[in-house]
């Protein structure tokens, strides 16, 4: 990331937790910073916090508010933060290869809309590795980025209500692969068998923040 590294802050976020916030665009070396800094504050175990969790450029962190004041842990995180090792945030998580059958229903529709045949799609979206930004919106749905600016296209304006599991989506600069049927807006270019999400499984969710993710076409 160029340019000058913005401060950081600090904000309540409910009653028990606090947003600290490290920046404000999506950035692979941020997100790295971001997830170094939950690292390093996790191995601390103070009792009093209940769970950190990462986002893009910024993270909660959430704290039993009978045990500590937002003014406190505010001041014990910003304190921690002057810590963290320099070589965390060049750490890279496990690498997780997905493999993918691109028969998606928008896969013509995306090539149209982006001026690239089919083949050059799977090849564009299929090429190098992915770093999961943050999970969310549903269980082991991972943000995955930075797909090749050729690709990107806005969210449908109006969202299925139902998409199967394991269906392969793009959206903006990101690709998702949906862990569970659910609605959604993304173009579906593809699906896996992979089991992204299993309740059953230790831990349940197959990415995690910070990992990496290479897509395997399969016939």
């Amino acid at each position: 990331m160029s340019g000058k590294t913005p401060p950081v802050t600090f904000a309540p976020l409910g009653d028990s937790a606090i947003m600290v916030t490290l920046g404000g665009v999506i950035d692979r070396e941020l997100n790295r910073r971001v997830h170094a800094c939950v690292r390093h504050l996790a191995r601390s175990a103070w009792p009093e916090v209940s769970d950190i969790v990462p986002a893009y450029s910024s993270f909660a962190v959430h704290y039993d508010p009978l045990r500590v004041t937002s003014a406190g842990i505010t001041d014990r995180v910003r304190a921690a933060l002057r810590d963290v090792p320099r070589d965390d945030a060049e750490t890279e998580g496990s690498l997780v290869t997905i493999p993918v059958r691109y028969d998606g229903p928008d896969l013509e529709a995306v090539a149209d809309a982006t001026r690239k045949n089919v083949e050059e799609v799977i090849a564009l979206h299929s090429a190098g590795s992915y770093h999961v930004y943050m999970m969310g919106f549903a269980p082991g749905f991972a943000y995955l980025g930075d797909l090749d600016p050729a690709l990107h296209l806005p969210r449908h304006a109006t969202p299925r209500t139902r998409v199967p599991s394991g269906s392969v989506g793009i959206a903006g600069a990101q690709t998702a692969v949906y862990p569970v049927e659910t609605p959604g807006g993304w173009h579906l270019i593809g699906r896996t068998d992979l089991l992204l999400f299993d309740a059953q499984r230790d831990p349940p969710a197959l990415l995690h923040s910070g990992d990496r993710v290479k897509f395997e076409r399969i016939e």
